[in-house]
């Protein structure tokens, strides 16, 4: 990793482990470019009420995503879920209760100060199907095709090698998994240097891919029925957007 991808990193921990410390305490935290605030496009409000309702406030008030994956994923009874970049533990704990007592969520996150929030929030929930790891999205700590699902919300942008996340996605998955995710995205007509006018790498927006770069990395990592849909706007040419690939069946690899 270049010495300018590890600063970026370190940024991007510090800036969420400033966000899980200040939840802790008793406050907010946001993906937007002032830790606290919260705003209709990024953050809880994202969510149900009966969603938010049913979980510990803290984890409700450490949502820092862009959507709510656990709607774009189509989760069932019994699905292994995983979760990069799980935060507070919002998307992992209402996982957990789609896929009950015969499936498995995962929570990955590389923050210590979010992973200790999630465990006392997993605490406070009662959530028994759920497990946390301490990891970065590039190298996920999970064997090969065992999980059905992966999910992530507003994290791929912050990651210095997208290449690396969609390839771990891909192997981590069961054939015939699938991933749903919610994440920053950006016209294609806008350059790198445009999309960082638009808000700082930490904030979400720098980071972003385009939509036909993140078709082609997806595809590039194995996936097929990619879809990418824009939900809201969060800047100017920059948009939350909802993403759906599967990994092929074997079966229905051989028929293609």
């Amino acid at each position: 990793m270049s010495d300018h991808s590890t600063d970026l990193r370190e940024t991007v921990r510090e800036r969420y482990a400033a966000a899980a410390v200040k939840v802790t305490e008793g406050g907010t935290a946001c993906c937007g470019p002032q830790p606290i605030e919260v705003d209709a496009t990024f953050g809880s409000t994202l969510y149900a009420a009966d969603e938010r309702d049913a979980l510990p406030a803290e984890a409700v008030a450490a949502s820092l995503g862009c959507g709510n994956p656990t709607a774009v994923a189509d989760l069932h009874e019994g699905d292994r879920v995983l979760d990069l970049g799980s935060g507070g533990g919002i998307d992992v704990l209402l996982s957990a209760r789609r896929v009950g007592p015969t499936g498995k969520a995962y929570g990955l996150d590389m923050t210590e100060e979010m992973l200790a929030l999630a465990l006392a929030n997993q605490k406070k929930a009662g959530a028994t199907n759920v497990e946390f790891l301490k990891g970065t999205i590039e190298a996920i700590p999970l064997p090969a095709n065992t999980t059905d699902v992966v999910i992530s919300n507003c994290v791929i942008n912050l990651s210095t090698d997208k290449p690396a996340v969609f390839a771990e996605m891909f192997r981590v998955l069961a054939h015939g998994g699938r991933i749903g995710i919610s994440d920053v995205v950006a016209d294609d007509q806008l350059t790198p240097d445009q999309r960082a006018e638009r808000g700082e790498y930490v904030g979400c927006i720098a980071g972003a891919l385009s939509f036909s770069e993140y078709r082609e990395g997806l595809a590039a990592a194995g996936f097929t029925d990619i879809e990418l849909i824009p939900t809201h706007a969060v800047a100017d040419g920059m948009h939350s957007a909802t993403v759906r690939a599967t990994k092929l069946s074997a079966a229905r690899r051989d028929n293609h």
